[in-house]
């Protein structure tokens, strides 16, 4: 029995195309995607990669999370995760009113140090805890940055603003993560922060990365860029400059432009090899590491799956690396060995994934869609993958 019923990326796609009238044919001509291709994602009996997934949304004119099927509500109502969008949403929306009569606000030292404290939760995973206490803190940070109406205010408050667009993310609900994003370049500007205006330019642009939207996607990075320049010379801007050209290697690749991609990842070693570890500044997990982990991924984006096998094969992520990094990235080791015929070692990699950060995993789509491409296969593995698959819809 399969341990996602009717529950992948490639049912999906088909029940789609049948909602438009389209047969397979036509879906492949539309999309770009070749049609043997499509027949055998459909069934199942090849996962979807992003490329695909989004030459697919794009010509059925539907956005990639109705594709890749989040948010993933069921498995939400069942961890309780659900009940606590709406707060977030409701937080969000109270930016402009001023400060609220009605809440006592601590200094803005002390809610400094509870923003620190909330993406250094997200950055270890822990995703049910950021989500429970940042509707609250955004609330009392609106307060306290409207009463002040310093630079420190509105920093504190965009930080904020970015962990509701990190949990937004993980949970799968695109529209909130794009209003949080909003909510961040309206503080940034309050704040008159480049870096944090550079910073917002590069969220921006992963939010177009996972729409698939390669091009704009591609221009919100080289703004960015010249957003970040207009900062005076420090490590946060190093860093800032760094990831969008991490953000832009992976969307160069997507879209299958390596020149591109190989360019972008050979300007963030220049920048790394001045900067060296770097994970805890504006928590963007810069550095040699990261540069070579991102490497992992736009050798797979590309489709050369072998050389990003090997690639990863020679990489150590450091123990007091992210977690929340570190589960991504076994997650996309997991989807380049499974499209090598490395199953066992890719039903590792989903393990390793797991075990690092279960929360963030748990809700991964690329964690389902290659577990849901091992799936046919799974006699040849071991009798924990049906578990696996069990325990992505569980209860606990």
């Amino acid at each position: 029995m399969h341990a996602l019923p009717e529950d992948h990326t490639g049912a999906r796609i088909a029940r789609l195309r049948r909602e438009r009238g389209l047969t397979q044919r036509a879906l492949a001509d539309l999309s770009g995607v070749p049609y043997n291709t499509l027949i055998k994602v459909e069934r199942g009996a090849l996962s979807a990669t992003p490329h695909v997934v989004a030459r697919c949304a794009r010509a059925m004119r539907v956005e990639v999370a109705t594709v890749v099927g989040q948010p993933y509500e069921s498995d939400l109502r069942a961890d309780k995760l659900d009940v606590l969008i709406a707060p977030i949403r409701e937080a969000l929306d109270v930016y402009d009113l001023g400060a609220d009569p009605d809440i006592t606000a601590r200094t803005l030292t002390q809610l400094h140090d509870e923003a620190e404290a909330l993406c250094a939760a997200v950055r270890k995973g822990e995703i049910k805890q950021a989500a429970s206490n940042v509707a609250g803190l955004i609330e009392e940070a609106t307060t306290a940055a409207h009463a002040a109406g310093t630079t420190d205010g509105w920093l504190v408050l965009a930080s904020l603003y970015r962990t509701g667009y990190d949990v937004a993310t993980k949970l799968g609900y695109a529209d909130l993560a794009q209003l949080a994003l909003a909510r961040l370049d309206w503080a940034a500007h309050r704040a008159s922060s480049a870096v944090y205006g550079g910073a917002y330019q590069y969220l921006r642009a992963l939010a177009y990365l996972r729409e698939g939207k390669y091009r704009t996607g591609q221009r919100l990075v080289d703004l960015g860029l010249r957003t970040i320049e207009q900062a005076d010379a420090c490590v946060e801007r190093d860093v800032i400059t760094g990831q969008l050209h991490l953000g832009g290697s992976v969307m160069a690749g997507r879209a299958h432009d390596n020149d591109r991609a190989m360019l972008h990842l050979s300007e963030a070693k220049k920048i790394a090899d001045r900067t060296g570890e770097a994970p805890k500044v504006l928590w963007m997990t810069f550095g040699g590491t990261n540069v070579e982990v991102h490497r992992v991924s736009v050798l797979a984006e590309l489709d050369k799956y072998d050389k990003a096998v090997d690639a990863a094969s020679g990489l150590a992520i450091p123990p007091d690396w992210p977690k929340s990094r570190a589960s991504h990235h076994w997650a996309e080791v997991a989807r380049a060995e499974m499209w090598t015929g490395r199953l066992d070692a890719s039903f590792k990699s989903l393990m390793a994934a797991r075990k690092v950060a279960p929360q963030q995993a748990k809700y991964h789509p690329m964690v389902r869609e290659t577990y849901s491409g091992l799936e046919a296969a799974h006699r040849r593995l071991p009798d924990s993958f049906q578990a696996f698959g069990s325990w992505l819809t569980s209860r606990s």
